[in-house]
């Protein structure tokens, strides 16, 4: 991940309802969450929330996909993985860490650049 992403990244999550609305994400995993049902679990105005996921997927963190009439959201977690990954890059200068407990923390979905 270059540097000019990961601030469009860090960029996007900083801000209350656009992390609440990732974090809900991450919690749904693969299956996701219909834009209603994120606007319900977190009290957004459905304005609010389309705002919000516009820059989430502009910063590439959300995937979304139609089913019927629905639109599923889901957190891109090769994105949340990267950005992980690009943080940590050179953490304590390649000394063992706590680093190394992420692709535990994380289950099946880090994938670790060491």
């Amino acid at each position: 991940m270059d540097s000019n992403l990961a601030v469009r990244a860090l960029g996007a999550l900083a801000h209350d309802s656009r992390l609440a609305i990732f974090r809900a994400l991450v919690v749904a995993g693969e299956n996701g969450m219909a834009a209603g049902e994120i606007a319900q679990q977190l009290g957004l105005a459905p304005s609010s929330l389309s705002f919000h996921l516009k820059d989430l997927s502009h910063a590439n963190l959300v995937k979304s996909r139609q089913e019927g009439r629905f639109v599923i959201y889901t957190a891109n977690f090769d994105a949340m993985t990267d950005l992980l990954g690009f943080l940590t890059e050179n953490c304590c200068a390649g000394a063992a860490c706590a680093v190394n407990a992420l692709p535990q923390a994380c289950g099946s979905n880090f994938k670790s650049s060491r």
